[in-house]
């Protein structure tokens, strides 16, 4: 449980104005390496978006949601995917297409294809190694074109918000293509329209399978345990319950790494104020800072307690979207032989 993690986020541009907007707040996106057991923090990876993939300048630059295969490290931006060798971080892969607008999450298929959440145009993108789409899906069951146009670089708009729905995290049960709804706080089935995980009652992330159970998070602090088989919530672990210091708010709840049926790493970002109101109005006391630092914590859901937390902040990481495990050095590992790849825009 005290493994090495990679830690996937941004860092946080410095203002001399007060405004707080997400699709300006972020300069870079970053990746760290945490040893909880050897109390360690390394920087692995900086990177910023190149100006043709983003609207302005100052437009956000971070990781969103990723996913590690083996040695190839899935990431993505909100306008591009990138495909990284590790623990090298060579860039092996690179697709941004002009559909992209606030990608959310990146994952590989058990057939090697690429499934993207591209949250902006609220829909689900199935893409091969070389960025051609072989499926969408909007995510609220419309046509996919219905309120978005295929002649529009969406790298380009700065934000389609409000969302209707949210789309931020994919994951398959075989072969069933899955994703968790914020707007509607649940999961669907794109696949097979019948089946649906009504989850909670607040804004939900990830998606983790193990061991027959499938793992979310709300963001208001919360870990739910789905049974697989029955879709249904077996186990709601409120945070709040049992790290509740002097009455702080724990942060927005996102990223998750299920060692195993007892413990849980569980990522939080500070909550801030923002121009949508309505993503925090499970906050009942806004002030400036809101909530506590970004960092990990690892948590005992048997015994409900908080065994350790790591601070990223201090480390250049002001927002965290995913906790995934590192992999053992270069020489252990045989690299995967595909060629680096650049979709034109």
């Amino acid at each position: 449980m005290t493994d090495s993690l990679y830690i996937l986020g941004g860092r946080q541009r410095k203002r001399l104005l007060k405004e707080e907007e997400e699709w300006t707040l972020y300069d870079k996106a970053v990746v760290l390496e945490v040893n909880p057991k050897e109390q360690t923090v390394l920087t692995c990876l900086e990177y910023e978006t190149p100006a043709e993939a983003r609207f302005r300048d100052e437009s956000s630059v971070l990781f969103k949601a990723g996913t590690l295969r083996g040695n190839q490290l899935y990431a993505c931006t909100s306008t591009e995917v990138l495909i990284y060798e590790v623990p090298s971080f060579n860039l092996r892969g690179y697709i941004s297409l002009p559909c992209f607008n606030d990608l959310h999450h990146v994952t590989i298929t058990p057939h090697g294809r690429i499934l993207i959440a591209n949250t902006g145009l609220d829909m689900v993108l199935e893409v091969n190694l070389n960025g051609e789409i072989l499926r969408e899906w909007d995510v609220l069951g419309e046509h996919s074109w219905s309120r978005f146009s295929r002649t529009v670089d969406y790298r380009k708009v700065e934000t389609t918000k409000p969302h209707r729905s949210h789309p931020n995290f994919v994951f398959t049960l075989g072969d069933e293509v899955w994703v968790t709804r914020a707007q509607q706080k649940d999961a669907i089935c794109l696949t097979d329209s019948e089946r649906r995980i009504p989850i909670g009652n607040e804004y939900v992330h990830d998606g983790h399978l193990h061991n027959g159970m499938i793992y979310f998070t709300s963001v208001d602090s919360c870990v739910i345990i789905v049974d697989q088989k029955r879709l249904g919530v077996v186990d709601v672990i409120d945070l709040k319950t049992i790290d509740n210091s002097a009455g702080a708010l724990l942060g927005w709840c996102r990223g998750l790494r299920v060692v195993d049926e007892r413990h849980v790493w569980v990522g939080f970002t500070r909550v801030r104020k923002t121009r949508f109101k309505e993503n925090i109005n499970w906050v009942k006391h806004v002030g400036r800072d809101l909530s506590k630092p970004a960092r990990i914590a690892l948590y005992d859901i048997v015994a409900r307690k908080c065994l350790m937390e790591v601070d990223v902040e201090q480390y250049g990481m002001n927002v965290v979207f995913s906790i995934l495990p590192t992999v053992p050095s270069r020489s252990e590992l045989r690299s995967d032989d595909f060629e680096a790849v650049r979709v034109p825009a």
